[in-house]
């Protein structure tokens, strides 16, 4: 079965952890340091991929079943994402959902980099509210 990276609503406790279909977490874990990272909308996070600038993103490996990702999870992502894979911090690889190239086109686009996390950007953009 294929090693998915989420860093988002389907990490355990989140919304969306339910699409996983009881898939095993393998690590808690962060991509390595060649990442941007943003809110799209603040609807999800996504990873972009840079030579320069990046940093590392935490987020959690499952071993998710191909009919699981195919049918759940795939099906579930908003359109600014698509299918990639990236590399983890220990130099391994896991199928994770990108900004979908070229993101000129999302106007509601914001870097969260600096959080590395998007539960530390959400809950930093609760106390601020």
């Amino acid at each position: 079965m294929p090693h998915v990276f989420l860093n988002g609503g389907a990490m355990r406790g989140g919304p969306l952890h339910y699409l996983l279909d009881g898939a095993p977490l393998v690590a808690s874990t962060t991509t390595a340091a060649r990442y941007r990272f943003y809110s799209v909308g603040d609807r999800c996070p996504a990873l972009a991929p840079v030579a320069h600038g990046g940093t590392a993103v935490s987020g959690e490996v499952y071993d998710v079943p191909m009919d699981v990702l195919r049918d759940r999870l795939l099906p579930a992502e908003p359109p600014e994402l698509e299918l990639g894979v990236v590399e983890l911090a220990d130099g391994s690889s896991a199928f994770a959902m990108l900004l979908r190239r070229p993101p000129t086109s999302y106007p509601t686009l914001t870097d969260i980099t600096e959080f590395q996390s998007w539960t530390a950007y959400r809950t930093r953009k609760k106390e601020a509210a």
